[in-house]
C-alpha cells in the first residue's frame, strides 16, 4: 500500500494537538484513499481532546462550532477548514440516522468501533504511522468491504450505510464481505425512512462507480426499495435480432459503456424503463417496443423528481431518453435538421448514448460507421460555421419588418421557412439571397 502524505495544515493541526498532550489522528476516508494512491478531497481528524479543549488549543485560529453537540468543531488552519471531532461513544439510535446522545471518550478504540466499515477505521499521524484497530488494513489490501462489528447493528444505527456500502463497493471496486452483503439485503427496507436527498446523493455516486453494473446486478433488490419501477426490467425478454440480453442486463451493459458523467449515467440507467410497458410480441415471436422512448421519458420524470434531482438534470435526462432511439443522420442536411431540434450539447450526448446502447446489443459494432459519420457531420458544420438555427441565420426579424412584414407570428413563420431553405441547401445563408427567397414564400407556411 501507499504511504500517507498529509497536507501541511493537517500535520500542523495534529502536531498542535499532540503537543498539548492529546492524542490526534487523521481518520477515515482520507487515510483509506491515501493508502489506495488517491488524493483525498478532505481530511477529518479525531482526537482525545474535548471540544472545549480543542477550541483552547486552536485559540489563535478561527474555530467554528459546526457540530459541537456531537463533538465536532471546524478549525481554519492556514486557510484550510479541518473538522476535528472528539473520540466518542454513540448512544441509542432512534431515527436510523443520529444517536440520541453521545458521550466523549479518551479511547481511540471506542471511537473507531462505532464507524461503518473497517477500511474507514484506519488512523494515521506522523509519529505513530498507521493505527489499525479493526483489521481495516488487511481488508483494504484484499479489496474487502466489511462492516465494523455486527452488520445488522451498524445498518440499523444509520440506515444510509446500506447505500454507502453499495456505493463504496461500486467506486472502490471492493467486494462486500458475505455477512455484510447478507445484512444489506436483509435490512434494505429500512431505506424507506431515509430522505430522498440523501438517497439521491449516494445512488448517483454509485452509478458513477467503475463497478456500478456489478453492484446493481447483485443488489438490485436494494435499488428497488426506492425505485420500484426497476422491477419489471428484470427478466423482460427482448426477442429481436438486435438484442442478446433481457432489458435489465442490456441496461447494465449499456451503463458500463458510457462515460462516468452524471447525466449520461442516469440516462443509460433509465433509458429503457418503459420497454416492459411497451413490449408487444408479433405472430412470429418477435418483440417490438414501439414508443418506449416517449413513454420512458414520461415515466422517468416523476422518478427523478421524487428523488429530488435538480430540475435541469430532470429535464436533460428525460429529453435525452425521449430521443435516444433517433436514427443517426447520414448527411450534413440531416445533421443540421437534428441540431436545429436538439442543439450541439444534446447532439454530442446522443452520439455517446447511441454508442453505449449499441455496445449492449447482439452486434455491438453495427452502427459504428453511422456514428462516426454523425460525428464528422457535426465537426464539419461547426468548423465551417454552417447555419442550423435562427440565431445564425443571416437575416432577422428587423430585416423582415423592413421588408414590410409587421405581424410578429408571421415574422417567426417566415424566419423558420427561410431556415428550412438554408438547412435543405435550397438557399445560401446570405442576406441578399434570403430576401430574394422571401419573395417566393407561401402566404401561409404553417408551423414550420
Amino acid at each position: 500500500m501507499n504511504a500517507v502524505h498529509a497536507p501541511k495544515p493537517v500535520e500542523k493541526a495534529l502536531r498542535m494537538l499532540c503537543q498539548a498532550n492529546q492524542e490526534a489522528y487523521a481518520v477515515g476516508g482520507c487515510v483509506r484513499d491515501c493508502l489506495l494512491g488517491k488524493t483525498p478531497s478532505d481530511w477529518d481528524i479525531t482526537t482525545s481532546a474535548t471540544p472545549e479543549e480543542t477550541k483552547q488549543i486552536f485559540r489563535g485560529f478561527r474555530v467554528l462550532e459546526t457540530g459541537i453537540q456531537h463533538g465536532t468543531v471546524t478549525a481554519l488552519i492556514d486557510g484550510a477548514p479541518l473538522e476535528i471531532t472528539t473520540y466518542r461513544i454513540d448512544g441509542q439510535y432512534l431515527d436510523a440516522r443520529h444517536p440520541k446522545s453521545v458521550s466523549f471518550s479518551r479511547s481511540l478504540a471506542d471511537d473507531v468501533r462505532r464507524r461503518d466499515f473497517t477500511v474507514n477505521t484506519l488512523c494515521w499521524n506522523p509519529t505513530d504511522g498507521i493505527v489499525d484497530l479493526c483489521g481495516g488494513a488487511a481488508d483494504l489490501q484484499n479489496g474487502i468491504l466489511r462492516a465494523v462489528g455486527e452488520p445488522d447493528r451498524r445498518f440499523r444505527e444509520d440506515t444510509l450505510r446500506i447505500l454507502r456500502g453499495l456505493r463504496f463497493s461500486a467506486t472502490l471496486g471492493f467486494e462486500l464481505e458475505a455477512e455484510t452483503a447478507k445484512s444489506i439485503l436483509r435490512n434494505r427496507q429500512l431505506l424507506t425512512v431515509v430522505s430522498a436527498e440523501r438517497i439521491r446523493e449516494e445512488f448517483t455516486k454509485l452509478l458513477l462507480g467503475k463497478n456500478a453494473a456489478e453492484v446493481l446486478r447483485e443488489f438490485h433488490e436494494v435499488i428497488e426499495v426506492f425505485i420500484p419501477e426497476l422491477t419489471p426490467l428484470l427478466g423482460c425478454p427482448q426477442n429481436t435480432r438486435y438484442h442478446c440480453y433481457d432489458v435489465f442486463e442490456h441496461t447494465l451493459h449499456a451503463l458500463e459503456s458510457i462515460d462516468t458523467d452524471e447525466t449520461l449515467r442516469l440516462c443509460m440507467f433509465f433509458h429503457d424503463f418503459a420497454k416492459p410497458l411497451c413490449r408487444r410480441t408479433d405472430e412470429n415471436g418477435t418483440d417490438h417496443f414501439k414508443g418506449h422512448e416517449k413513454t420512458g421519458s414520461e415515466l422517468v420524470r416523476p422518478i427523478l423528481t421524487r428523488l429530488r434531482y435538480p430540475r435541469k438534470t430532470v429535464d436533460t435526462v428525460t429529453e435525452l431518453i425521449a430521443i435516444h432511439d433517433t436514427k443517426a443522420p447520414k448527411t450534413k442536411v440531416e445533421a443540421k435538421q437534428l441540431l436545429r431540434k436538439i442543439g450541439v450539447e444534446h447532439y454530442r450526448q446522443l452520439i455517446k448514448i447511441k454508442r453505449a446502447d449499441n455496445r449492449a446489443k447482439a452486434d455491438p459494432h453495427a452502427i459504428d460507421k453511422k456514428l462516426l459519420q454523425m460525428e464528422n457531420c457535426l465537426s464539419d458544420i461547426l468548423k465551417n460555421g454552417e447555419c442550423y438555427c435562427l440565431k445564425d441565420l443571416a437575416i432577422n426579424g428587423n430585416d423582415l419588418k423592413a421588408a414590410g412584414i409587421s405581424d410578429g407570428p408571421e415574422i417567426q413563420r417566415k424566419l423558420n421557412w427561410l431556415l428550412d431553405a438554408v438547412i435543405s441547401e435550397a438557399c445560401p445563408n446570405e442576406k441578399t439571397a434570403l430576401l430574394a427567397k422571401l419573395q417566393t414564400a407561401p402566404q401561409e407556411t404553417g408551423s414550420c
